[in-house]
């Protein structure tokens, strides 16, 4: 049945496509053994170290978020190795889950998955590794599934006061381009990420950000790889070329969307995102629900997980939402399922889209009877309202 009006996907990935975007992306197809198209190749490489804010290349594979979890791990690790990852949601639950596939020695340290990773708990676990047989960690920078942002500075300066060789691999797959982000600063080794959300791009880009000690990592790595190998890759694309058939017409969405991040201005792109985070959590504290991260200083600013009263399903609420107002909110995931939903407010977003968004979850709650008081949109009005300004003034630097 047709409805009318536009369909509001507000799930925190894959994110709206802008128009700028989809239009490039609908271009002829070119030689990708030309001058034109390494010319396209350099562009593209060159601004993503803008973005990952990093001098270290950065490699793009024809592939989702999955490949690049598995690209930083064949090229870093060995059978055997050990590799803590954290049980702090599910896409952290994932990536050790493709570590252990691969033939590693995955530990995976508790969580509760209303926090992210404890920098405390770290350095004890580190500091008890003696002999350094831990080779590397994995961090999911921003949790999808339970909107919770680790400390990637604190769980840095942890590494350091142990004094521990650990590589620092980071899924940075929903917070690349919306949530602050500095692989060379924050001593990142690998910093991997997605082209479907802050990137505002369809899904089929991966990306691997390479510090030069994952490089010299790498060089004695024994895990097997061939599509994934940096090396490879790295050496064709010194001339802006790749070694095998790339995804031209992504890469000139890519550029596009690397074009408007610039023009709008990364402050200005992390401010417009924290004030959307900001005025849903005023929503949703107005609704009387509870947002599944526990910790003021790990908030994600792209993604809310709101969790439903005890005996109300979450995924009959999201249903209604779809059939009575044609907008896709996110599912539970993992052991949250059915107890959340997620409002994803990242990628081409703007403050109108957002209150469109929050009026039809404030809607939706009473068309499936879900226990709420009142005044959620309201409330998120008033945040924005108030914010304006501190938008408005990053903008204009």
């Amino acid at each position: 049945m047709y409805k009318s009006g536009r369909h509001f996907l507000q799930i925190p990935g894959p994110t709206n496509t802008p128009d700028r975007v989809l239009r490039a992306i609908a271009q002829p197809t070119i030689d990708h053994r030309s001058a034109e198209f390494a010319t396209l190749g350099r562009e593209v490489l060159d601004g993503l170290q803008d973005i990952f804010q990093t001098s270290s290349p950065v490699v793009i594979f024809p592939a989702a978020g999955s490949g690049a979890w598995e690209a930083a791990l064949v090229n870093t690790l060995s059978p055997g190795d050990e590799v803590p990852g954290f049980d702090i949601g599910e896409f952290a639950k994932n990536w050790a889950e493709v570590a252990r596939r691969l033939g590693l020695a995955v530990e995976v340290m508790p969580g509760d998955w209303r926090r992210g990773v404890d920098p405390e708990a770290l350095e004890g676990r580190l500091r008890e590794d003696h002999d350094h047989r831990i080779r590397a960690l994995l961090v999911v920078h921003n949790e999808t599934s339970t909107g919770v942002t680790s400390r990637l500075p604190a769980i840095r300066r942890a590494l350091d006061r142990a004094e521990h060789p650990a590589l620092l691999l980071v899924d940075a797959v929903s917070s690349l381009a919306s949530i602050e982000l500095r692989h060379d600063e924050w001593g990142l080794d690998v910093t991997l990420a997605g082209s479907q959300k802050g990137l505002m791009l369809p899904p089929g880009l991966s990306f691997n950000a390479i510090s030069a000690k994952a490089m010299a990592a790498s060089r004695s790595a024994r895990l097997p790889r061939s599509y994934w190998s940096w090396e490879h890759m790295l050496a064709a694309n010194r001339t802006g070329v790749f070694p095998y058939t790339p995804s031209t017409h992504l890469l000139f969405g890519l550029r596009e969307a690397l074009a408007m991040l610039r023009e709008e201005g990364p402050a200005q792109v992390l401010a417009r995102h924290r004030r959307h985070a900001e005025a849903t959590r005023a929503a949703v504290r107005a609704w009387r629900l509870e947002i599944a991260c526990q910790r003021e200083d790990e908030y994600s600013a792209v993604v809310t997980t709101v969790l439903t009263p005890e005996g109300h399903d979450a995924d009959r609420l999201r249903a209604v939402v779809a059939d009575r107002l044609n907008m896709s909110l996110g599912t539970g995931l993992g052991r949250l399922k059915g107890r959340s939903f997620r409002i994803g407010h990242l990628g081409d977003l703007n403050d109108l889209m957002l209150m469109g968004t929050l009026c039809g979850v404030e809607m939706g709650l009473a068309f499936a009877g879900v226990p709420f008081r009142g005044g959620g949109v309201a409330a998120a009005l008033e945040s924005l309202v108030a914010t304006h300004s501190v938008g408005a003034a990053v903008s204009a630097r």
